[in-house]
């Protein structure tokens, strides 16, 4: 018989040897240590490419005790700002040299969520994130003990681990924008009031129109979808009715848009619309959406800056700040010069 040999893959001293630098030396470029020129990390480099060397994440787990692995609990992820918050994470956990290992949640109970947390920690996770929306499933994690590191992404408890946008201010914000337009009557359309953001989005209304000294106007609920914005839509009294409707997402407002057209509503000349988040398709809504502009990807480098104790770049505060963006769904209100 003819024996077939299996081709070995290529080992850190093929690229030592190719690249002409010490085992020790590809050792710290593959590790991203620090104490190699660049000249060398790019032969290092070049080196692994040629030969399509793939470090042995085991291996590396037993010489060194560390797997540079962070777990991600994730919930709703079909949704615009858990989605981009990941990536976010994602991109930063990439440069600083981890990777991701991402566990989804089918619900938000005790045994689910011990479940996944002993995956991650059978997987050897240095440290985990939570990007869980729902107000069970922080209720939970507020009680869980990892023996690492842990944080939680929106929390909005305002307390050592948690890692949030300030939607109170936020929201306040569109209402003073709206203030200033003129409005008084400036009705909310929320999101489902078990994610931790519709509530802070509407308290931070509340909270807002109490201050202005002007009356709650009519709260609308929604899902974050467009087709509950379009039955919100649907129920809005356009004749003697709110002049403004603060949203709190743009998905919503879209389906909003929508539902006031079709009932020969004008937008923004009967009635204002804002949104939250600041989609990638909120300039092209007709007409294009007023909206707070939320930067997910600056909120996931936050949160692996925190995990793995790097200092916070120049920019960190303006993560928690979402900026307001104006465009053309909002307008004085009638008799305040706008259009006839």
């Amino acid at each position: 018989m003819t024996d077939v040999t299996t081709p070995r893959n290529p080992s850190l001293t093929d690229v030592a040897s190719l690249a002409g630098v010490s085992h020790q030396t590809v050792s710290r470029v593959v590790n991203r240590r620090p104490n190699v020129s660049e000249a060398t990390r790019r032969k290092v480099r070049a080196a692994i490419l040629e030969l399509d060397y793939r470090p042995n994440a085991a291996a590396r787990w037993l010489a060194t005790g560390r797997t540079h692995s962070i777990g991600i609990l994730a919930g709703e992820l079909a949704q615009y700002g858990p989605s981009s918050v990941l990536m976010g994470i994602q991109d930063a956990a990439r440069r600083a040299g981890y990777f991701l290992t991402v566990v989804t949640l089918k619900d938000y109970s005790v045994p689910t969520i011990d479940e996944a947390l002993s995956d991650l920690l059978n997987h050897g996770v240095e440290g985990v994130i939570a990007i869980t929306p729902h107000v069970s499933a922080l209720e939970v994690l507020a009680t869980v003990q990892t023996g690492i590191p842990m944080l939680t992404v929106g929390g909005g408890h305002h307390r050592l681990g948690d890692i949030a946008l300030d939607q109170e201010s936020a929201a306040a914000d569109a209402v003073d924008h709206l203030v200033a337009l003129g409005h008084e009557r400036i009705a909310h359309l929320a999101g489902p009031l078990d994610w931790v953001d519709a509530r802070r989005r509407l308290e931070g209304w509340r909270s807002a129109l109490k201050d202005h000294q002007l009356a709650e106007g009519p709260v609308y609920q929604g899902d974050w979808s467009a087709r509950s914005g379009y039955e919100a839509g649907r129920a809005v009294d356009v004749s003697g009715g709110p002049t403004a409707i603060f949203v709190s997402n743009d998905q919503m407002a879209l389906g909003l848009l929508k539902a006031l057209k079709e009932r020969g509503c004008r937008v923004p000349a009967d009635i204002s619309v804002i949104g939250f988040d600041d989609v990638p398709e909120a300039e092209y809504y007709e007409p294009s959406l007023t909206t707070l502009r939320q930067e997910f990807h600056d909120l996931g480098r936050l949160c692996i800056e925190e995990l793995i104790g790097l200092e916070p770049a120049s920019s960190a505060a303006d993560a928690s700040s979402p900026r307001l963006v104006v465009r053309s769904s909002t307008a004085p209100a009638r008799g305040r010069g706008a259009p006839g």
